[in-house]
């Protein structure tokens, strides 16, 4: 099925998104977008794990806003309504259950800011369980990792001035200190947002090829 713009519940109001599913559903994951918003480079993630066999859905946090100016980005993250965020979250996750999505839980992906979101939907929502937190950053964002439901994998390049080995390291411990499970997987020689095919300075092909079929192996894992 061709991905499309959907409406759904985000307690009491309404929040869109960016779903595709392969035929016949399949484990449901929250696709959480980069600083950016969710541009064409989300929905390709998106429309990706569909074609692995995943229901997946990126909630538009930023609700139609996007950009290509790193300035602007970055104040557009700063602006981000932590709240709305998390309510638009816990949306996207129950959504997947009406639409396709199989198991008791879902999983969360997200890039940079996402991925920082993404780990704070696992500890915010009741249907989220296994987490993918792709460097993730944003300095308004702290989840309580005693309520994280199923291991998170963090990746990370060695080389990422925002959330490289020392700042993920920390992350893992803390996870591993409040009682849950968390594995840190770093990449020598990529940067921040080695994963993003649609900037050349930074995508690494053949690491992002090995940490899509990690993120793809951990969500086969703990997804049931």
């Amino acid at each position: 099925m061709a991905g499309q713009m959907i409406q759904f519940g985000a307690n009491g109001s309404s929040a869109s998104g960016y779903l595709a599913m392969p035929v016949g559903g399949g484990p449901g994951v929250v696709v959480v977008q980069e600083w950016w918003g969710l541009n064409d480079h989300i929905k390709s993630l998106v429309d990706r794990l569909a074609a692995d066999g995943f229901v997946a859905l990126a909630p538009d946090l930023y609700h139609g806003d996007m950009t290509r100016e790193p300035d602007e980005a970055a104040r557009m993250m700063m602006a981000l309504d932590i709240g709305r965020a998390e309510r638009d979250l816990r949306g996207a996750a129950a959504a997947l259950k009406t639409h396709g999505a199989i198991g008791e839980l879902v999983g969360a992906v997200g890039f940079c800011m996402g991925g920082q979101l993404a780990l704070y939907a696992g500890t915010v929502s009741p249907n989220v369980g296994p987490v993918v937190d792709f460097y993730g950053v944003h300095p308004a964002v702290h989840p309580d990792y005693s309520k994280l439901q199923a291991p998170l994998l963090l990746i990370c390049g060695d080389k990422d001035g925002m959330a490289g080995p020392s700042a993920s390291s920390k992350v893992v411990e803390a996870i591993q200190a409040a009682g849950k499970e968390a594995e840190l997987v770093v990449y020598p020689s990529a940067d921040h947002a080695f994963m993003n095919d649609t900037r050349p300075e930074v995508f690494r092909p053949t690491e992002a090829a090995d940490a899509w079929a990690k993120m793809v192996a951990h969500f086969t894992t703990y997804l049931r």
